[in-house]
């Protein structure tokens, strides 16, 4: 098969990007021909060295660039003639829609940000992929037909991303709590610095490490050394891969207030951390709807530093989440994520069974 996925970039800043990287490398991986149409980005030597082919669409949204955009994108179809067309993001959508009706090509989306007012153009495509059952949920009270929809847990593991990836935990203090994310207030960091600041009065000996950039930032610095405990607080910053300092974590955290399915979470329980979400979007489901990882309420810094203070409390206990992070953890592969996206083309591509003679007689 021949897919082509287009995306607004492949720089190393969303998590949609990642995902789109992951399963077109690993398609390419299981025999199919993809190519990225995008504007370009740090991931673009990653998928020349997994052939993935690459083509440049400018995603900016002017209304004389989309109309060149659309016009750059039905010449790439017309030269590379990919049986399907995966648009990852709302923009792309809409410039890969009139392209497919011309082409005669189905139009396959996948709803990453749900969150978002605009996520309803997503059902521009003739199937639409929701990354986890609650998106699918939302969607369809959205007004996305449920016939239209199809669940594909995101997955990490495996990924040609992390081919090469250091395997070398981070130098870390003990006992430590890590989060790894962007730095806005979607991902609940200011509950998580409040529950910190609860949970290191009975353990002064707890460490925080916040790894991740975003504009936020300087406000999150402020609010961490008002806690009194800011030099128990460190802000990493953004680096290329968190994955060592997931090695390195004694309980790693996602407060999230809306999240989708955060590839973060799957990275996290390959790293064997014992794992804190909250009960938001598709965290649930990446945890195994608790018995891989524990499940908070959000917007909650009350109950989160209970939770960190038990686990911080009990070694025993701490170590027997970690082992649980493993339970059927070969449902996050991207293998898997690869095969069932491929069966979402094919069920598009199928052509309806011709009506025969016999039956229209009659």
């Amino acid at each position: 098969m021949r897919i082509m996925h287009l995306l607004n970039h492949t720089y190393r800043l969303n998590g949609h990007v990642h995902a789109a990287v992951d399963l077109a490398c690993e398609q390419r991986r299981l025999g199919h021909d993809a190519c990225i149409a995008s504007g370009g980005g740090d991931f673009d030597a990653l998928l020349a060295s997994n052939q993935v082919a690459t083509r440049i669409i400018d995603h900016e949204r002017r209304a004389l660039t989309v109309i060149r955009s659309i016009a750059a994108l039905k010449r790439h179809v017309n030269d590379w003639r990919p049986d399907v067309i995966h648009a990852h993001m709302m923009t792309s959508a809409v410039l890969a829609y009139p392209v497919c009706k011309l082409s005669g090509i189905p139009l396959i989306t996948t709803v990453h940000n749900e969150f978002e007012k605009s996520a309803i153009l997503m059902g521009l495509g003739k199937r639409v992929i929701a990354v986890s059952e609650s998106v699918s949920r939302s969607m369809q009270k959205r007004g996305i037909p449920a016939k239209k929809l199809h669940v594909v847990l995101n997955g990490t593991i495996g990924t040609a991303r992390f081919a090469n990836r250091n395997a070398a935990p981070a130098n870390l203090a003990h006992p430590n709590i890590v989060f790894v994310g962007g730095l806005h207030p979607r991902k609940g960091v200011v509950d998580l610095i409040q529950a910190f600041k609860t949970a290191h009065a009975a353990f002064p000996m707890a460490r925080l490490y916040i790894v991740g950039s975003g504009p936020m930032e300087d406000e999150y610095r402020d609010l961490a050394r008002q806690t009194g405990c800011g030099d128990a607080i460190t802000f990493v910053g953004s680096v290329d891969d968190p994955y060592p300092y997931m090695l390195a974590a004694d309980i790693f955290v996602l407060p999230s207030l809306a999240d989708p399915a955060p590839l973060v979470i799957s990275e996290a329980r390959e790293a064997r951390c014992a794992v804190i979400g909250t009960k938001v979007d598709g965290i649930p489901q990446l945890l195994e709807f608790g018995e891989a990882g524990i499940l908070v309420p959000p917007a909650s810094p009350e109950m989160l530093a209970a939770v960190l203070a038990e686990l911080l409390d009990d070694p025993a206990k701490l170590l027997a989440w970690k082992e649980k992070s493993q339970l059927r953890i070969d449902n996050l592969t991207i293998e898997r994520v690869a095969l069932e996206t491929t069966a979402v083309y094919r069920s598009a591509i199928k052509k309806p069974k011709l009506v025969s003679a016999t039956h229209q007689a009659v």
